[in-house]
């Protein structure tokens, strides 16, 4: 377990992070002594294991009275709003560039809302550091080629958050999302809807309006490059991650749970997702209505499962995690990490930040926490954005390899790269498919399997299956097995019974090789 100590009002560099075997503790009125200080603080505990201090008291160091340092706690505070009158760099563990670059994100979503006078800050401001991380160090894409076969899939499943999406494609120079387009935020013809769609912007891969259906078609994503893995011969065509970033809200909807449940039963290592768990929902917190152990039941579902207790000061704990999950190639990745909605803003960690623009005063204050000019909106200087060009430049150099290898491949293996090139794009003469004579009357579901069945052998990208329903609706493709965690160039999927997952997964195969601006 790690306290982290974030000052306000008075800066003792001492105390930014204090060891826990400093602390007795008693279960009464969450009292906590620190022996070897000589100072009362008062503070409060808005997340777990971070304590934000508000005042210090000192007191006489060698007095047999004063021996212990008391520390009460303060019914009146918000988290984030420690950022008020201290300096963020105080308790950030890592370079100053790193979260000015964060703190750039946080502002530009802020900014959007702002402007358009409708949208959700909050998360997007929690959510910055993992984005930040995602796009600067883990994800491989290429915005000059958007629609590159290899790249990483990133799915928001939280898409009211979008302004933090949105963001990040103007950073790495994605062309949809020039500035233009930021300060168009939700506005009628604007590439930044007010919730991602992948048929306006390109760089989004799903359509993540309804919670929940983000992460569930992610799985689908996943599988599909499974998929392809498995009937390539050359194993270095498809080798993405489909990372996701999802809410509280995310997890309660019944879609993620069947879609979960069937990505842990097929053992989908490259599909990780990060959990924004800030544990605030529309009507408050999420002790209202959301009290289960995420992190056991995904772990019962067959997932690898961290915990990051803290990325507001440091992202250190969500860069190790990332990689384990990346090594783990069995399992797919549940990341749940806290963060605090609206970090930074007087109304941080309430529902106050989720829906609604911060406000004139509270956004100026709130960019002077974050050591950014106040009378600046939509403010990108010239340091961070060299940060997201570089990273945006080594994927498009790893796709430049990318298509170098593909090129060599299709040289030795001319018929297997032609039909993967149909998958993505389709060719320009339609094909004549042929299909069994058949005069008598039958069900509907024994010409379905039929047409199924002529159909398959013709379209080797044809998947799909059936809700613990084979026997009945006849859906069993007969030139192809199944699709499981050992055979995942099988074409048939055993959902269980999961229809809405079902649903959602197959969308997120369609995603995978249709183009993410909405052409086939």
């Amino acid at each position: 377990m790690v306290l982290t100590f974030c000052l306000h009002n008075f800066v003792v560099p001492s105390f930014k992070r204090l060891p826990l075997s400093l602390v007795e503790t008693t279960h009464l009125h969450n009292r906590y002594y620190y022996p070897s200080l000589s100072a009362t603080l008062h503070c409060s505990f808005p997340r777990r294991n971070i304590i934000y201090f508000h005042s210090v008291t000192t007191m006489a160091c060698n007095s047999p009275a004063n021996k212990k340092a008391k520390i009460s706690t303060s019914p009146a505070t918000v988290p984030g709003a420690e950022l008020r009158n201290d300096d963020t760099s105080l308790s950030y563990q890592g370079t100053p560039l790193e979260l000015k670059c964060i703190n750039t994100i946080r502002a530009l979503c802020a900014d959007m809302v702002q402007k358009a006078q409708s949208g959700h800050p909050g998360a997007p401001m929690g959510c910055a550091p993992m984005a930040h991380l995602l796009w600067t160090e883990i994800m491989t894409y290429s915005p000059k080629k958007h629609d590159w076969w290899n790249r990483d899939r990133f799915v928001l499943s939280n898409g009211h958050a979008c302004a933090l999406q949105y963001a990040m494609l103007h950073l790495t120079g994605y062309e949809d999302m020039g500035m233009d387009q930021l300060k168009q935020f939700r506005q009628i013809g604007s590439k930044a809807p007010g919730h991602p769609e992948n048929f306006v912007t390109k760089g989004v891969e799903v359509c993540t309006g309804p919670l929940g259906q983000g992460l569930s078609n992610a799985v689908g994503l996943a599988m599909a490059q499974s998929h392809l893995n498995a009937t390539t011969q050359n194993k270095e065509i498809f080798t993405n991650y489909t990372y996701v970033i999802c809410g509280d809200g995310c997890l309660q909807e019944g879609v993620t749970s069947e879609a979960s449940s069937l990505a842990g039963h097929l053992g989908l290592g490259n599909l990780i997702v990060l959990y924004d768990d800030n544990q605030i929902t529309i009507d408050g917190s999420t002790d209202l209505s959301f009290t289960e152990n995420v992190a056991m039941r995904y772990e019962s579902y067959g997932w690898q499962v961290f915990k990051v207790e803290d990325v507001s000061n440091g992202l250190e704990e969500l860069r190790e995690a990332i990689q384990k999950a990346k090594s783990e190639t069995s399992k797919p990745t549940l990341i749940q990490i806290n963060t605090v909605i609206g970090y930074g803003s007087a109304k941080a960690g309430t529902a106050k930040t989720h829906g609604a623009p911060l406000g004139d005063e509270d956004l100026a204050a709130t960019k002077k926490s974050y050591n950014l000019d106040p009378e600046k909106s939509f403010q990108v200087d010239d340091d961070v954005r060299e940060i997201y060009t570089a990273a945006a430049s080594r994927g498009e150099k790893a796709r430049e390899e990318w298509e170098a290898t593909f090129a060599s491949y299709k040289a030795t293996h001319a018929e297997e790269a032609t039909a993967l090139e149909q998958r993505f794009v389709p060719p320009a003469t339609k094909q004549v498919l042929t299909f069994p004579e058949c005069d008598k009357a039958m069900a509907t579901r024994k010409y379905s399997e039929l047409c199924l069945n002529a159909i398959a052998p013709q379209i080797p990208s044809l998947i799909g299956g059936s809700a613990d329903l084979t026997g009945s609706n006849l859906t069993n493709l007969k030139c192809s097995g199944d699709y499981q965690s050992s055979t995942p160039g099988g074409r048939y999927i055993r959902f269980g019974v999961r229809e809405h997952a079902m649903s959602a997964i197959c969308n997120g195969l369609f995603a995978f090789s249709s183009g993410n601006d909405g052409s086939l």
